[in-house]
């Protein structure tokens, strides 16, 4: 009889590399709290970047004039639930200077210096009848006193108040100044007489006649 040995069959356990089964839970508890990690954050960011996102849209309505070139007063109404600040830089009005108007007044002689001509009356042909007495007893007479009339004709125009009111020569031979004329007495300014005989001494002591007196002023413009 043939012998037959019996081994024995035990069943065997298949397991899985070690240390597989207790890596699993870890993994699943690392997975949880990156999820976590981003939901916080998310809450965060829209709480902190975009607060008014669940807010209702803010309504604003603006009316108003505006006339271009217009000097009216321009106004703007602003209303809403939410409405920005307009303001504008202040100004101040300043009055444009008023022109100065410069009125000219006219002085009187006195205050000028010059003698005052409304003190005297002017008689041109009195004064001349005057000079040729005075000429004669020179012996200017004929051409002489024809010269002599001529000059004191374009001097004065034989008027005992004429006066020259940029240089104050004054009367009948324009003496400059006319007080130079109280030599020959003291009623120079209105005594026709007087000047005659200062301007004859003034003809005779400077050109020697009349004739030579008026050709210098024809050449010069003055004696």
């Amino acid at each position: 009889m043939a012998k037959h040995s019996l081994t024995e069959v035990r069943p065997q356990t298949v397991t899985g590399p070690r240390g597989a089964g207790r890596r699993t839970p870890k993994a699943s508890r690392i997975a949880l709290q990156v999820i976590g990690l981003v939901a916080v954050t998310a809450c965060a960011f829209v709480t902190v970047v975009a607060p008014n996102l669940d807010a209702e849209p803010a309504s604003a309505s603006f009316e108003g004039t505006f006339a271009e070139g217009s000097v009216v007063t321009q106004t703007l109404d602003v209303s809403g639930s939410v409405a920005a600040s307009v303001f504008r830089d202040g100004y101040a009005v300043t009055e444009a200077p008023k022109p100065v108007i410069v009125v000219e007044t006219k002085s009187s002689s006195s205050d000028s210096g010059c003698p005052d001509p409304n003190a005297a009356v002017a008689d041109p042909a009195g004064a001349q009848a005057v000079a040729a007495d005075l000429a004669a007893a020179r012996g200017w007479t004929g051409a002489q006193f024809d010269a002599l009339i001529a000059l004191w004709s374009r001097e004065s125009g034989w008027r005992v108040n004429a006066l020259n009111k940029s240089s104050c020569a004054y009367g009948i031979p324009q003496a400059l100044p006319g007080s130079k004329m109280s030599s020959a007495g003291a009623d120079w300014l209105t005594n026709p007489a007087t000047q005659i005989t200062w301007g004859l001494n003034y003809i005779q002591g400077r050109y020697g006649d009349p004739l030579s007196a008026l050709a210098h002023s024809d050449a010069n413009h003055w004696y």
